[in-house]
């Protein structure tokens, strides 16, 4: 997910993470920090009616936003939220952590995201000091019962063997009810089949902010409907603020909004998904 709306094929963001600030004064870093790490131990452990096995069929993405999804019916939908940034700096990585205040709704499916970035005119030493070092930052947020851990990472042809490294090491030391998830390109998804070899259960197209690409992902997805790679079958991540049609039925949709979520705004973008997105092929416990 990209830092900028405005950067093509790119997953969730509203503005450079690295620079954004909390959007309550009255709320200091300190205090921010500490109602979002109560608010997500304590729905760690609230007992979500969807699984690991079973996601929900709509997971709202929530980023470095004061967002407002108290309303969020735990039966229809679930959060994935981000939980920290990962800049890599030459040999060194720097660890952005969550500063924005999260209002959850009790039993909500819950799964944390982690964005990888590279530092502008760095170049990231790629090794295997800090493949590890990226992968204990990722497993440091999985908890008891945590059903999916996703990561958020725009690799460059060049960092693809880097990446795979990280989600080696990740997938290995998972405890075996947690899912693996990670954003993609939608180029990923129809132009390639690199991803369908990561160790992972889940690839999440995106489908917005494409630029160049977006009349032929439109075109190619009208014609077949379907992703060239088998892991970005299952899902897709679209903005509420794009048209893209014709969606193909039956997947699992993660929903990006470029403004504040409100619970007036949450219930809306799920009734528009869910007019068009057919059955998704579990339900919950």
């Amino acid at each position: 997910m990209s830092g900028s709306p405005s950067i093509p094929a790119r997953a969730p963001g509203d503005g450079d993470i690295g620079e954004r600030r909390c959007h309550k004064p009255a709320i200091a870093a300190g205090s921010a920090l500490l109602c979002v790490a109560l608010l997500i131990a304590a729905w760690h452990t609230a007992g979500a009616a969807w699984s690991a096995s079973c996601p929900p069929p709509v997971i709202i993405w929530a980023w470095e936003r004061p967002d407002d999804l108290s309303g969020l019916d735990p039966q229809v939908a679930g959060v994935a939220y981000l939980a920290k940034t990962l800049v890599l700096r030459n040999d060194t990585i720097e660890v952005r952590q969550r500063r924005q205040p999260l209002a959850l709704s009790r039993g909500i499916w819950l799964a944390p995201v982690v964005r990888i970035e590279v530092a502008r005119k760095s170049s990231p030493a790629l090794s295997a000091e800090q493949s590890e070092r990226v992968a204990r930052e990722v497993l440091a947020l999985v908890r008891p019962g945590t059903p999916a851990v996703q990561i958020d990472f725009d690799a460059a042809r060049s960092q693809r063997a880097f990446y795979s490294g990280v989600l080696t090491v990740v997938r290995a030391r998972l405890p075996s009810g947690t899912r693996l998830s990670i954003t993609a390109l939608a180029s990923w998804a129809l132009f390639d089949t690199w991803i369908d070899a990561l160790p992972i259960d889940e690839a999440v197209p995106m489908l917005f902010r494409m630029g160049a690409d977006t009349a032929d992902v439109r075109r190619r997805l009208g014609d077949s409907g379907a992703f060239r790679a088998v892991l970005a079958r299952s899902a897709l991540g679209i903005s509420t603020d794009e048209t893209f049609a014709p969606l193909p039925a039956g997947r699992r949709v993660y929903l990006f909004s470029p403004k504040t979520w409100t619970p007036a705004a949450t219930a809306a973008a799920i009734r528009e998904v869910t007019s068009w997105q057919g059955t998704v092929s579990c339900s919950p416990s």
